[in-house]
């Protein structure tokens, strides 16, 4: 299992220098100088300059890369251009906003997607059946922006049962889910199909297995069998498509946070690439892009070690 965890850990190590690599070549083939976007039309020559040189652009394209490379395995993502402040320090602070919104989509995911797909499975073939496939595939088309701007319409400003702008008072953790309601909806709604079609697909595989047979001959009771060894381990593939799913619900997250004015990882970005921030474009993303692997990471180790033949197909 060590061995396992280490070749996982060396992969993930690998994949967030080749993002390093294609963010920092997107970044730099952008058109525009970023110091005249960052100060504006009325800055002056001198200012332009002063600019260029504190965020290195002076420097030929090698030695930005290789600044940045190193920087940012030392955990040094550059200084923020508006307010002279470290990214990382700009960034951390956004992360918690966006960690309980993709937690609350996860939340509703889950909550929702796992009993949806082993009602589907044990009632295969029924009316049931039949309403959770058109519903899971309803809820995948749908995109979240989408999710996000009927919902603030319906409960927000029609129904008035849930608050619609910002991410609650600080301190006041009422406040603050009540506020998480709504965007966390619009960021997990889509991953309730995925999951209930993944789990009921699972389920049907595993519902047929020899051990599941053998408990039915010793006559245990259906929902024993059902949630105490089937779904036990036909959740196994639903924890691969989890740590895909919070890639996806990143992106979401920039939506849901724009429309609900929450503030946030994805919010950040998209002002910083508004005003040519690159420092700031490239950090955030950096740390989306860690934390993503990360959680990929993580899934595949817990599902090594839960399943045997996964850490050994690897080992081999």
């Amino acid at each position: 299992m060590l061995i396992y965890a280490l070749k996982r850990l060396g992969l993930a190590a690998v994949i967030i220098s080749t993002a390093m690599a294609f963010l920092f070549a997107m970044v730099f083939l952008i058109p525009g100088d970023p110091a005249s976007v960052a100060l504006g039309p009325r800055a002056t020559p001198e200012m332009i300059e002063d600019l260029r040189q504190r965020m290195g652009l002076d420097r030929p394209i090698w030695e930005q890369f290789w600044a940045f490379y190193t920087s940012a395995w030392q955990g040094d993502l550059g200084t923020e251009v508006l307010s002279n402040r470290p990214v990382l320090d700009v960034v951390l602070e956004q992360l918690p906003f966006t960690l309980a919104l993709i937690a609350g989509g996860l939340t509703w995911s889950v909550a929702l997607g796992i009993p949806l797909g082993c009602v589907a499975a044990v009632q295969r073939g029924s009316f049931a059946d039949r309403v959770i496939g058109v519903l899971s595939v309803a809820v995948i088309a749908v995109p979240s922006f989408v999710v996000a701007i009927y919902a603030l319409l319906v409960f927000a400003v029609a129904l008035r049962w849930l608050p619609a702008i910002g991410a609650g008072e600080p301190g006041n953790i009422g406040d603050q889910l009540a506020h998480l309601i709504l965007p966390s909806l619009a960021v997990g709604l889509g991953w309730v199909g995925y999951i209930a079609r993944m789990v009921r697909a699972s389920m049907l595989e595993v519902m047929e297995a020899g051990h599941i047979r053998t408990a039915r001959a010793f006559g245990l009771p259906e929902r024993q069998i059902v949630y105490s060894y089937a779904l036990r381990i036909a959740i196994l593939p639903t924890l691969t498509l989890l740590g895909i799913g919070i890639g996806q619900m990143l992106s979401s997250a920039v939506f849901a946070e724009i429309v609900f004015a929450r503030p946030g990882i994805g919010k950040l970005v998209y002002d910083a690439i508004l005003t040519r921030n690159y420092p700031l474009v490239t950090g955030s993303v950096l740390v989306t892009t860690a934390f993503f692997v990360l959680a990929n990471m993580i899934a595949d180790t817990v599902i090594g070690a839960l399943d045997p033949r996964v850490r050994s197909s690897l080992n081999s």
